[in-house]
């Protein structure tokens, strides 16, 4: 019996990054492929890992706005995103901004630095990309890794079943 081999690991032009349909602005995640999908949390995933991987974009003062008046929401869309094994909020600020405070509003430095650490400590990592185009370079390198994960995982244990079929056609 002849099998097809098992590639060795998997080709980054050969993810394809789903880009939740609501999300405004969307990152460049070359050299991933994207196409939009409607995600129930996070913006980004990978087609077919949708149930492992939620990645949350967030804008400077978007983030804020989580901070502050959208607090309760945000605060369900962090336990929705803990359900995940793989997940992350990218942020498009630097620690240096929300240590500054130079913003309008009732958000203190000290409680926004709380609420990131805390939603750190809860179990979310925070990734602090500074622009648009390094969260896209973050969320491209997390989707690909947890999908490269996922493949050399799967294909172990395609090795290991043909492994036991091929001790199985020895013995008869």
């Amino acid at each position: 019996m002849t099998r097809s081999p098992i590639l060795a690991d998997l080709a980054a032009d050969s993810v394809i990054a789903i880009v939740d349909t609501r999300e405004r602005c969307p990152l460049d995640l070359a050299p991933l492929r994207a196409e939009a999908g409607t995600l129930t949390t996070g913006d980004y995933s990978v087609r077919g890992l949708e149930h492992v991987v939620a990645v949350e974009r967030k804008g400077a003062e978007d983030m804020l706005a989580c901070i502050g008046r959208g607090r309760e929401r945000f605060d369900r869309e962090i336990q929705r995103l803990l359900a995940y094994p793989v997940r992350a909020i990218i942020v498009e600020a630097g620690w240096q901004f929300f240590e500054r405070g130079e913003w309008r509003g009732n958000v203190t430095p000290n409680a926004a630095i709380g609420s990131l650490l805390g939603w750190i400590t809860a179990g979310v990592p925070i990734v602090m990309a500074y622009d648009h185009a390094g969260a896209g370079r973050f969320v491209s390198r997390i989707l690909y890794t947890a999908a490269r994960r996922r493949w050399r995982e799967a294909r172990a244990l395609v090795a290991a079943v043909q492994g036991e079929v091929s001790q199985m056609e020895v013995l008869t």
